[in-house]
């Protein structure tokens, strides 16, 4: 098997990768690019002059005016963070799509409340609607990932969750060239800076009809005893009749997953609280998923995101029309990358090499960035012409190349990896507690970034840089590779007797001499789908042969 195949947990019919699949799983990336677009946008919207003569910005000291515009960013990802807990609730109890058309009008209302800031009723609305449009996109981060999960057959189950990556890139690139784009061709106006938080409904209203086409997690539906639906939507997304082999293996892991947890845990609301307080494993793996996003959000990532000028200005970057330029190329490379990730990289060269190597790779590149500004000072010595010297041409060199080597590993592993690695009935709970991580981060960063750069100027890349390095050493001593394992094996996986960096090779033998198991029983057994009464469930039976 080459670096860059496909691992299959057992034989699969090619069927199993078609387009239903891949578009539940496109409907429900549209969450990403929601968020994907704010990240983008709010930055160049706010540094816009047009948005800050209509608010007198000029009244307002250095110190002022960072905070202000801090508070704009920062107060979306504290609704995030405590709509990814309510996602929790919502997904448990009225499942993942369903829970999802609730988060996108969550987002819908509070986007509608941003377009009616103007200079007379102040910021108040421009606050309120980012809190809500963001605990909006903090549940929808919560049960995208899960969603995806749960339908993506294993080999592509990457590929498939990546996908709300890419969704983050592509909104992303909208919002860095819609910035430039106003910039560009408008006169200064309400109507300039209006138009970025207009766009912003577009993607919601995409999601929210999008989820009416697509069906809900057949993991979900047979975790809440209603059989029958679970395998009309099981054999629809795989392409298969009810009584394929691939079907028949697919129910009897999730249903034997589910007698385990039932007997263990339990499927109810509280007992995922009981579980990961009274299980020492489910707590590492809680703490393990966590951390992912806090090294995910001090590589700098979001500090780019949320305040392009501000860094591109750093680098000696002059004009609020070239740095948005220049930040629309940050958006081409990043969405560039994605694509390659998607497709080539994180089921072939899984996620545990691509986390290392991105890290080692970024940290350099950092190193360099911060270098330059410290020895060059390009903020004193600003060329008329707005051009740049041979070093700062070689420093944006670099932060391109960084961003080449962060996009394809800390971008978008970490959500892959959190949506993969809990068992199904902790699995809601605890992709809430990895997304409420990653936006607690995600707001410390966007809240303090301004007052980091005017504090440490070149610092700022040096401590990044610093703390990718850490996150290489972290993953290379505690994760195990998940790439082609099924949900229902991640416990073996996880288990303290394996060492990580080999847990992946051992589980996968054992998972394909049980394959090989299962199938010479077939001969020795009658199986088939058996159908109860009109209305009630269906049902796996198993007759061995005597």
């Amino acid at each position: 098997m080459g670096l860059l195949s496909l691992v299959e947990d057992r034989p699969t019919p090619k069927a199993v990768y078609n387009w239903r699949v891949y578009f539940c799983a496109t409907v429900a990336a549209f969450a990403a690019v929601m968020i994907g677009y704010d990240s983008a946008f709010i930055g160049g919207a706010i540094a816009l002059t047009s948005f800050q003569n209509e608010f007198s910005w000029s009244q307002y000291s250095r110190s002022q005016a960072d905070l202000i515009s801090a508070n704009i960013v920062s107060c979306y990802q504290a609704g995030a963070f405590f709509g990814a807990f309510f996602a929790y609730a919502v997904g448990h109890f009225w499942g993942r799509k369903n829970g999802l058309q609730v988060f996108s009008c969550v987002f819908i209302v509070g986007a509608a409340m941003m377009l009616g800031t103007n200079d007379r009723r102040g910021l108040g609305l421009l606050y309120g609607g980012r809190v809500l449009a963001g605990v909006g996109v903090g549940g929808a981060s919560n049960l995208t990932p899960i969603y995806i999960s749960e339908l993506a057959p294993p080999a592509i189950r990457g590929r498939l969750v990546g996908l709300y990556e890419l969704g983050w890139q592509a909104g992303g690139l909208v919002g860095f060239w819609i910035n430039y784009g106003v910039t560009e061709t408008m006169t200064p106006s309400h109507r300039q800076w209006i138009i970025p938080f207009a766009i912003q409904l577009i993607p919601a209203a995409v999601m929210f009809f999008g989820l009416f086409l697509i069906k809900e997690s057949p993991r979900w539906l047979f975790s809440k005893g209603k059989h029958a639906s679970a395998l009309q939507n099981l054999s629809w997304i795989r392409n298969l009749a009810a009584d394929d082999l691939y079907i028949i293996e697919e129910i009897d892991a999730i249903e034997t997953a589910l007698d385990h947890q039932r007997t263990t845990v339990g499927l109810g609301f509280w007992q995922p609280f009981k579980a990961v307080w009274d299980n020492s494993k489910s707590r590492y793996r809680f703490l393990l998923g966590g951390s992912l996003f806090f090294w995910q959000n001090t590589s700098g990532i979001n500090a780019i995101n949320y305040y392009s000028p501000t860094v591109f200005k750093s680098i000696g970057i002059t004009g609020t029309s070239t740095a948005l330029f220049t930040t629309g190329i940050f958006g081409c490379i990043k969405t560039v990358v994605t694509v390659i990730w998607l497709l080539l990289l994180i089921d072939r060269l899984g996620r545990r090499n691509l986390l290392i190597w991105g890290a080692i790779g970024g940290s350099v590149c950092l190193y360099y960035v911060g270098a330059y500004i410290r020895v060059a000072d390009p903020s004193k010595h600003v060329h008329k012409d707005g051009s740049l010297s041979g070093g700062g041409i070689s420093a944006m060199f670099f932060f391109y190349l960084w961003c080449i080597f962060y996009t394809p590993s800390w971008n978008g592993t970490p959500w892959v990896y959190n949506s993969e690695m809990f068992d199904q009935n902790i699995r809601t709970l605890a992709q809430a507690f990895a997304a409420a991580n990653s936006w607690f981060w995600n707001f410390l960063v966007a809240r303090f970034t301004p007052q980091m750069f005017t504090a440490m100027g070149y610092g700022v890349y040096f401590f990044f840089a610093s703390l990718m390095i850490f996150s290489a050493i972290y993953v290379w001593f505690l994760l195990p590779e998940t790439k082609g394992v099924p949900l229902e094996s991640m416990n073996r996986l996880f288990e303290k007797t394996l060492t990580p960096r080999k847990a992946h090779s051992i589980v996968l033998s054992e998972l394909q001499q049980k394959e090989a198991e299962f199938r010479r029983n077939i001969d020795s057994s009658n199986l088939h789908i058996e159908k109860d009464a009109p209305g009630t469930h269906e049902h796996i039976e198993h007759t061995k042969c005597v």
